[in-house]
C-alpha cells in the first residue's frame, strides 16, 4: 500500500508589512516614553475607573456566578518567556494548548475540550475572532500578552459580548492602561533552535494635561524544531489617550505580521520514528524520481487593527461608551504542487500535451471588518446594569494564483498563457459577506448583603453569503440568516467573607464556520447551527494562606459541531454535527502557602465527554468489508483528565524558582473512540528561575531562565485521522505532530 498524506494544512493567507515603518513608529513611542513630560496627577482614580468601565461590558466582577480567573500585568510580563498567550494560560483549569512546531508555530487552545473557533476572544470588548473561520490565529499577532494590562478567562458559557457566543469559554483582553508615571521595559531572549525574542513596552504616564501614550513592540525569530519550521513574527501596539475629569478618548493601533514555514502537514508514525524532525511540506520529485524540497513553502500574513474608544461619565451612576474598530488582513500561503493534473486541477492545458505538471501556487486572502459598538454601564444602589449593541460588517475575498508552472500552459490548448509571480493566473475566487448584529443586557441585582441575582440576555442576528467558485470549481453560492436568543440566569451567595456559592444556567447558539459550509457544499450536504445548555454549580473559599475552588458543569448540546478528525484541503479541522452530546465535569483548583516563601497551586479537571448514538463504519486494515456501529462514543480531542501544578519558591529577596507540571489524559482524534486513533497521555515538567537586580533610581534588571520538558518526553500530538480506501481494501491513517524534548529559553529584562 502506498502511503499518501490526505489534504491537510491551515490556510492563514499572509503577506508581509514594512518592518522599517513599524520600527520607526516604535522608536518614536520610545522617545516619548523617556521624555520628562510626565507627571502624576490626581485624576488617576478617574482614569482607572474609566478604563475599567470600558471593558466592564465584556467582563464580570467577583460577584458574578461565573467561573473566571484574571491574570494581571505583572504576571503577564513575568510569563512573556512563554512567548504566546495560549502558553501563558496553559496552567489554567481545563485548558489544553497544542502546537505544530513549538510556541512560535500554529497553536490551538482548547477549554474543556472545546476547540478555538468556539472560544470568544475580545480586546477591550471588540471581538478578535475572525468572522469566517471564527478562530484567533495567535501567531498572526505574536505575544498579545505583551500589550495587555490584564486577561480574564471565563470558562463555560461566559458573559455576553459582541460577536459569536462562547461554547467553551471566553478570553477578555484589556490593553495597556494609562500608567501613573512614565515607564520603560526592554527584554531580550534567546533559546533552543536559535529562537530569539526582543521587545519593549514604554509609556509617558499620565501627563499634567491628561494625555497618555503607550507603545509595545515584540519580535520573534526561530529556526523551528522541525524542518521548514522557521518563523519571523512581529507585533506593534500604539495607544494614545486623553483623560478629562469625566471622559476619555483613546486611539489604538495594533499590527501583527508573520512569515513562517508550513508545519501543518503532520507525519506518519514510521516517518517520525526515522526522523523526528520530518516535515513533508515542499517535497517534490524530479523526472528521474529523485526527491527534492521546495524551501519556500510559506505562510505569510499581515493584520492591522485601528480602534477608537470614547467613554463619558454622565454622572456617578452612568457611564456611556462608544467604540469603533477597522481590521484589515491580507496574505497567502505558498506551496509546491507536484505532478498535478493540469486541467482538472487548474483548468489549463500544457502546450506539450502533458496531462500532469508541477506548479507553485498561492492561496490568497484579502479581508476587512468594520465593528461599531455602543454600551452603557449603570449603577443605582443594589442594581448594576450593562447594555450594549454591536454591529459588524465583514468582507472576505479568497482566491488562488498560479505563480509558476513547469511546462508552458494555455487556456485553450494553443495560445500561450504566461504564468509567473509578476503575471499570476487566477484559477478561483469567491467572496464572503457577513453581517452580525448583537444586542445584550446584563443585570446584577443585590438581593441582600450576601446574595445577588445575575441575568444576561444576548440577541444576535447573523446574515452570511458566499458567491463565486472555490478551488475545486464548486459553485459556492450560499446565503443563510440566523437569529439567536442566548439567555443566562444565575445566583451568587456569600456564605461569609471568604466563602461563596454560585449557580448559573444558560442557553447559547452559534452558526457554522466558512470551512464547514464549504465542505458541506462539496458533499452536497448541509451543516446546522449548534445549541448548548450549560448548567454550573460552584464553591469558592479564600483565606489568607489557602484558596479552594470547586466547579461542576453540565454542557448539553443539540447538533454540536465537533471535529471529525479530517481536514479540509486548506487545512482547517472539519466539523460535523452530532445530534445529541454532552460534557459533564468537575474542576478543582487550590492554592496553599506552605511557608512565607513557598507556595503550591494546583488544579484538576475530571470529565465525561460523550456523543449519544453515534453511527460510524469500521474495518480491519486491508479488509474489503465495512461494518456499521451505533454506540455512545467519546467526543474528539476531549481528554477526561487534565491536571496542572505549580510550586513556587523564593529562597531570598528578588529570587524565584517555579516548577510546573501539566498532565493531559488520553484522547481520541475522531468521534468514534477507536484505539487506532487514540493519542497517548502526556506529562510535561518545566522549570523557571529568575533573579532581579535592584539598580539606582528605581531601575531593575531581571534575568530569567526556562527549561521546558525536563523529563525529555518526546510525545506526539494529533494532526489528522482518515479512513481511506486503497487497493486491496480499507485502511486507518493517522498523522501526528512530533513534540520536542528538553529545550531552553533565557531572557534579560530591563525596566524602570
Amino acid at each position: 500500500m502506498k502511503k499518501t498524506h490526505g489534504s491537510r494544512g491551515r490556510c492563514q493567507h499572509h503577506e508581509a508589512t514594512q518592518d522599517r515603518r513599524g520600527r520607526i513608529l516604535a522608536f518614536c513611542a520610545l522617545a516619548m516614553a523617556v521624555s520628562p513630560f510626565s507627571t502624576p496627577v490626581s485624576a488617576q482614580d478617574t482614569v482607572r475607573r474609566l478604563e475599567e468601565v470600558t471593558v466592564s461590558t465584556a467582563r464580570v466582577g467577583e460577584k458574578a456566578p461565573l467561573t473566571t480567573s484574571t491574570i494581571g500585568r505583572e504576571e503577564l510580563q513575568e510569563n512573556k518567556i512563554a512567548v504566546s498567550l495560549p502558553f501563558m494560560l496553559e496552567l489554567q483549569p481545563s485548558v489544553v494548548v497544542s502546537s505544530e512546531n513549538g510556541p512560535l508555530s500554529g497553536q490551538n487552545m482548547r477549554i474543556r475540550g472545546v476547540e478555538a473557533s468556539r472560544i470568544n476572544v475580545n480586546i477591550n470588548g471588540i471581538t478578535l475572532n475572525d468572522p469566517e473561520s471564527q478562530e484567533v490565529f495567535w501567531y498572526n499577532i505574536p505575544n498579545l500578552g505583551g500589550m495587555a494590562q490584564s486577561v480574564q478567562l471565563q470558562r463555560g458559557i461566559g458573559a455576553s459580548t459582541g460577536g459569536s457566543a462562547s461554547f467553551g469559554g471566553a478570553l477578555n483582553l484589556q490593553t495597556l492602561n494609562a500608567a501613573p508615571k512614565r515607564y520603560l521595559n526592554v527584554d531580550l531572549g534567546y533559546g533552543s533552535w536559535n529562537t530569539m525574542l526582543y521587545g519593549f513596552s514604554a509609556g509617558t504616564g499620565l501627563t499634567r494635561h491628561g494625555f497618555s501614550f503607550d507603545a509595545a513592540y515584540n519580535g520573534q525569530n526561530t529556526d523551528g524544531y522541525i524542518r521548514n519550521g522557521q518563523a519571523n513574527q512581529h507585533s506593534l501596539f500604539l495607544s494614545g489617550g486623553w483623560y478629562g475629569e469625566r471622559q476619555m478618548l483613546k486611539a489604538i493601533f495594533i499590527l501583527g505580521h508573520q512569515k513562517t514555514g508550513i508545519t501543518w502537514n503532520g507525519a506518519f508514525a514510521d516517518e517520525l520514528d526515522a526522523d523526528p524532525q520530518y516535515n513533508s511540506a515542499g517535497i517534490y520529485y524530479d523526472q528521474n524520481g529523485e526527491m527534492h524540497y521546495y524551501d519556500n513553502e510559506t505562510d505569510y500574513y499581515n493584520q492591522r487593527h485601528y480602534q477608537l474608544y470614547y467613554s463619558f461619565m454622565a454622572d456617578d451612576n452612568l457611564t456611556l461608551n462608544a467604540a469603533f474598530d477597522f481590521t484589515h488582513g491580507d496574505g497567502y500561503y505558498e506551496q509546491y504542487g507536484d505532478d498535478q493534473k493540469t486541467y482538472s486541477k487548474y483548468h489549463v492545458y500544457a502546450l506539450n500535451g502533458a496531462a500532469k505538471s508541477d506548479f507553485i501556487y498561492r492561496r490568497e486572502m484579502y479581508n476587512s471588518a468594520y465593528t461599531g459598538s455602543l454600551t452603557a454601564h449603570y449603577v443605582e444602589g443594589p442594581l448594576t446594569a450593562d447594555l450594549g449593541t454591536t454591529f459588524l460588517y465583514y468582507n472576505g475575498n479568497h482566491f488562488g494564483n498560479l505563480i509558476w508552472a513547469q511546462d508552458s500552459m494555455s487556456l485553450d490548448g494553443s495560445a500561450f498563457l504566461p504564468i509567473s509571480e509578476d503575471s499570476p493566473y487566477e484559477w478561483y475566487r469567491n467572496e464572503g459577506d457577513k453581517y452580525d448584529h448583537t444586542l445584550f443586557v446584563r443585570l446584577n441585582q443585590e438581593l441582600s448583603s450576601r446574595a445577588n441575582l445575575f441575568a444576561d440576555l444576548q440577541m444576535r442576528s447573523v446574515r452570511y453569503t458566499i458567491e463565486g467558485i472555490e478551488a475545486k470549481f464548486q459553485d459556492m453560492g450560499y446565503a443563510e440568516s440566523y437569529l439567536f436568543c442566548n439567555p443566562k440566569l444565575g445566583l451568587n451567595f456569600m456564605v461569609d467573607g471568604g466563602q461563596r456559592l454560585y449557580a448559573v444556567a444558560g442557553i447559547t447558539s452559534r452558526e457554522p464556520r466558512r470551512a464547514d459550509i464549504k465542505d458541506a457544499i462539496n458533499r452536497g450536504d448541509t451543516i446546522k447551527a449548534e445549541t448548548m445548555l450549560d448548567v454550573e454549580l460552584g464553591y469558592q473559599l479564600q483565606k489568607q494562606d489557602f484558596t479552594l475552588g470547586i466547579n461542576g458543569y453540565a454542557m448539553v448540546y443539540r447538533d454540536q459541531m465537533t471535529p471529525s478528525g479530517n481536514l479540509s484541503e486548506s487545512g482547517y479541522a472539519l466539523m460535523e454535527n452530532v445530534p445529541h452530546s454532552y460534557r459533564l465535569g468537575i474542576e478543582l483548583a487550590a492554592g496553599y502557602r506552605l511557608l512565607s516563601n513557598l507556595s503550591l497551586d494546583a488544579n484538576l479537571t475530571l470529565s465525561t465527554n460523550r456523543i449519544l448514538d453515534y453511527t460510524y463504519t469500521d474495518f480491519n486494515d486491508g479488509d474489503l468489508t465495512l461494518r456499521t456501529f451505533t454506540e455512545n462514543t467519546p467526543l474528539a480531542l476531549s481528554p477526561s483528565l487534565i491536571g496542572a501544578a505549580m510550586l513556587t519558591y523564593e529562597p531570598f529577596s528578588n529570587a524565584k524558582l517555579q516548577l510546573t507540571g501539566k498532565y493531559v489524559g488520553k484522547q481520541y482524534g475522531d468521534n468514534t473512540g477507536r484505539d487506532v486513533y487514540a493519542i497517548d497521555p502526556y506529562f510535561l515538567l518545566n522549570l523557571r528561575a529568575s533573579y532581579t537586580f535592584q539598580l539606582p533610581h528605581s531601575q531593575e534588571l531581571e534575568l530569567q531562565l526556562a527549561a521546558n520538558n525536563l523529563l525529555n518526553h518526546k510525545h506526539r500530538l494529533f494532526a489528522w485521522a482518515e479512513d481511506c480506501d486503497y487497493e486491496p481494501g480499507y485502511y486507518h491513517l493517522i498523522g501526528y505532530y512530533q513534540q520536542p524534548g528538553i529545550n531552553f529559553m533565557g531572557r534579560v529584562i530591563y525596566r524602570f
